[in-house]
């Protein structure tokens, strides 16, 4: 069997107080994450937010121990999921490709010619498919592809999303029921599920499939779990002017306060790692808004991290891609096609005419409404899932 390089895409994160200034920087320079007509202005801006927003940002680190967790914990589900495959007798080494900090994804290529890589897997750490993270994280390594002839003459197949596989809702089910159990009535918990959000407009313009495959998934859980209780999905993070899928978690916590609910499993579902949405933004702030609404249990699931159920789906998901055809980045990163709003020239580097009339419109709203965020200190980087 030739030898396998499997390459693990996550977003990074800061490691230490002093990364969070360059880390933004880099997050903001992407035109995935704010798109401006005029390319030029990418980099300021970049700069402007990234020097604006450090302060804010690293006290929110500071407050889960000093930076991020998420390059040891993909290191290690890295490592496990390289010695799984190897038992099963497959010739794999494990890449971790970072979108927005160390390890870049250009490490990963360079590391991968210099073992002597034979046949490429992609395999995204985000279970949901969504144009800024998956979709991102594609588009960098086809762009790498079309400036290294040695690294697009290796075979490529890539991995769209996994939320439905079954490996991977037994390992949550199993991390729910552990909660639930852990209840003083575990019958009437009430299992709350807070998915990252995204503005509505990247599902109804530009044809992201990231809600329908969440709320598939949370059916799926539920549905695995095979237990009778109540549960709830909803959106964390959204910021800025324009309407994000709802309903909003926050919102959603004080209504079911409201009702009475005294014991929530708060599972997060958009994530395979513990990072700052989760130890930060769910086990800080979201914690204090449902104290304060009534809840009087609120236990949070644990991300799967290196859960062995989860490397074993892991495992199973990289077989079965090698057992099938080669599947390009094209391919995995496609939407659905959309009706042209209004006439416009296509842009060189978008994904296709329809979504480049969609990041027209958010870049003209989004540019407005990131300064006003960061005037106001209310967070434009709970978008992005950094705070």
């Amino acid at each position: 069997m030739s030898r396998v390089g499997i390459v693990l895409l996550n977003l990074g994160g800061p490691e230490r107080i002093q990364d969070v200034g360059p880390f933004l920087y880099n997050l903001f320079a992407d035109p995935e994450i704010i798109r401006l007509p005029i390319p030029a202005l990418q980099k300021p801006l970049a700069w402007l937010i990234s020097t604006l927003r450090s302060n804010k940002s690293q006290e929110a680190y500071r407050s889960i121990g000093g930076g991020s967790p998420l390059r040891r914990i993909t290191d290690q589900q890295a490592r496990e999921l390289q010695s799984l495959l190897r038992q099963r007798e497959v010739d794999a080494t494990t890449y971790v490709a970072m979108r927005y900090w160390h390890p870049f994804t250009e490490s990963a290529v360079a590391d991968m010619k210099a073992d002597g890589i034979e046949q490429v897997v992609v395999l995204p750490l985000y279970p949901h498919f969504s144009i800024s993270t998956s979709g991102s994280s594609f588009r960098e390594l086809q762009r790498l592809r079309q400036g290294d002839e040695r690294f697009a003459q290796l075979p490529l197949r890539a991995i769209r999303s996994w939320h439905d596989h079954p490996g991977y809702l037994k390992a949550m089910a199993q991390l729910i029921e552990r909660e639930i159990d852990a209840c003083v009535d575990p019958s009437t918990a009430h299992v709350f599920f807070s998915a990252h959000g995204v503005p509505k407009s990247y599902v109804e313009e530009a044809g992201d499939p990231y809600q329908k495959e969440i709320e598939s998934c949370a059916e799926l859980i539920m549905k695995t779990l095979g237990r009778d209780n109540p549960w709830t999905l909803a959106y964390q993070s959204r910021v800025g002017p324009v309407e994000w899928l709802q309903p909003y978690t926050e919102e959603a916590l004080e209504e079911l306060g409201e009702k009475g609910i005294k014991e929530l499993v708060v599972v997060p579902i958009s994530f395979v790692s513990e990072h700052i949405e989760t130890l930060e933004e769910i086990d800080i702030e979201y914690r204090e808004i449902a104290t304060e609404a009534g809840v009087s249990n609120f236990r949070r699931v644990p991300a799967l991290d290196t859960d062995p159920t989860f490397i074993a789906s892991l495992a199973d998901l990289v077989e079965t891609s090698l057992a099938g055809p080669e599947v390009d980045l094209d391919e995995a990163a496609a939407l659905p096609a959309r009706t042209k709003l209004y006439p416009q020239e296509k842009w060189s580097w978008g994904w296709n005419n329809s979504s480049e009339v969609w990041n027209g419109r958010l870049a003209m709203l989004g540019f407005s409404a990131f300064l006003v965020e960061l005037i106001s200190g209310h967070g434009p980087l709970h978008a992005l899932g950094l705070l």
